[in-house]
């Protein structure tokens, strides 16, 4: 015995009333896949800028602890942590702490960008003496 097949009867115009139902679809698929690399490129770009700004507020720490090292050995005339908020200013960042021990000098610098606080510090001074 062979099972009944049902018979499957196609209206005269049912296939294109099914397609007049999907018109818009892919319309409707664009616009959500557009929405979301939007979304997607609104939450990066601020990441990789504020990753920007931090690697140039490590450079104008770097010069700030550098300058006020100068300072407190001699080579510049002047206080360490007023030359290094002096060059800090030049960068845009901002002195937080300025620490001098003897002729080494620790900087702690820091700016604001879209509303987030970044800090970082530097250290520096002359090499260390003695063989290693």
């Amino acid at each position: 015995m062979r099972a009944a097949v049902p018979r499957v009867t196609m209206r005269p115009g049912h296939l294109e009333q099914r397609m007049r139902a999907e018109r818009g679809a892919g319309t409707i698929l664009m616009i959500g896949l557009i929405a979301t690399v939007i979304a997607l490129t609104a939450l990066v770009v601020p990441l990789y800028w504020a990753l920007s700004v931090r690697h140039a507020l490590a450079g104008a720490a770097d010069a700030a602890a550098l300058a006020a090292a100068d300072t407190a050995s001699g080579l510049v005339a002047g206080y360490p942590c007023a030359n290094a908020q002096l060059l800090a200013h030049v960068n845009d960042a901002h002195i937080e702490e300025c620490t001098v021990d003897g002729r080494i000098v620790t900087v702690t610098a820091s700016r604001r960008i879209l509303g987030i606080l970044v800090t970082t510090s530097a250290t520096a001074g002359p090499p260390p003496t003695g063989a290693n």
